[in-house]
């Protein structure tokens, strides 16, 4: 009996693990601490110096200092908002060292 409904309670976890969502992206606010930018809400990972811990912060505004995709996946200075592109000079050396700086702009303007 008691293997009976060990059976039974283990197959009803199993079908509860199985109908849970799939998508499980953290979702943080700026100012939290995260490791990665797929958890901030803002998509950005933000770690100011090699030193220090990194944060979730806003996208780059435009005429900001921003970076370009990061191996990492945090960064010294957040990629641009969305329709905004970070106009910079991309180098494989610069992507190592998470040093492809630029200056958001907005690509439609003159």
């Amino acid at each position: 009996m008691r293997t009976v409904v060990m059976f039974l309670l283990a197959g009803s976890l199993l079908t509860i693990a199985l109908a849970a969502p799939t998508d499980m992206r953290i979702v943080l606010g700026n100012g939290v601490l995260c490791a990665f930018s797929m958890q901030c809400k803002s998509s950005c990972c933000h770690r100011p110096s090699g030193t220090s811990l990194a944060r979730c912060a806003p996208l780059a505004a435009e005429k900001e200092k921003c970076s370009s995709k990061s191996w990492y996946d945090s960064y010294c200075h957040c990629p641009c908002e969305h329709r905004l592109k970070c106009n910079t000079d991309w180098t494989i050396g610069g992507a190592i060292t998470n040093t492809n700086f630029g200056i958001c702009k907005d690509p439609n303007s003159p």
